[in-house]
């Protein structure tokens, strides 16, 4: 088999992409600190059409060097938003009708596989802090709390890796399947 090449994948310019549907997934990034983590998540967006990304509290905004490190451009594609409280930015998004699921590990938590995204519906993804996670004052603010089953050691995942983990998700529910 042969890899393809860049001119193989045909991929949109960027004015073409900001011109596509959208899959109807907002992603909120509340305290994420690094870097790398906030690239990482632009680009994961970019590959699966996210509507927007919202930045808020100590998540850095592009443009940044660290930030285009991972993101690749993806910076420059994807919409996004900044907000000083991520608790206004949930209710902001709730009033305009989205269903709020924090990734988070919860006690009355749906597991990821078991949370079904109606083809009708509009959904924002909120993940946290690499350390302390979504905090408990947007947790008790969201809709529903979704949680990635583990069964090794460590009882979390890299946040980007969290994020893109539930983007697939949604992207099958609502994209892939319509």
């Amino acid at each position: 088999m042969d890899k393809k090449t860049i001119w193989d994948l045909g991929r949109d310019s960027v004015e073409v992409f900001r011109s596509k549907e959208k899959m109807p997934l907002v992603v909120v990034l509340d305290n994420v600190r690094s870097l790398n983590n906030i690239g990482s998540v632009f680009r994961t967006s970019d590959a699966f059409l996210v509507e927007k990304i919202m930045l808020c509290g100590i998540t850095a905004c592009p443009p940044s060097a660290e930030i285009h490190k991972t993101a690749l451009g993806a910076e420059d594609s994807v919409a996004w938003e900044y907000y000083e409280n991520t608790v206004d930015c949930v209710r902001a998004l709730q009033a305009q009708g989205y269903t709020v699921c924090a990734l988070e590990q919860v006690k009355e938590s749906i597991a990821l596989q078991d949370f079904t995204a109606l083809p009708s519906g509009r959904y924002a993804l909120v993940a946290g802090h690499e350390v302390h996670g979504v905090s408990q004052e947007v947790v008790d603010a969201a809709d529903c709390c979704i949680e990635i089953p583990q069964c090794g050691t460590k009882h979390s995942l890299n946040v980007s890796v969290s994020v893109a983990l539930g983007i697939w998700h949604f992207f099958n529910a609502l994209y892939l399947c319509r």
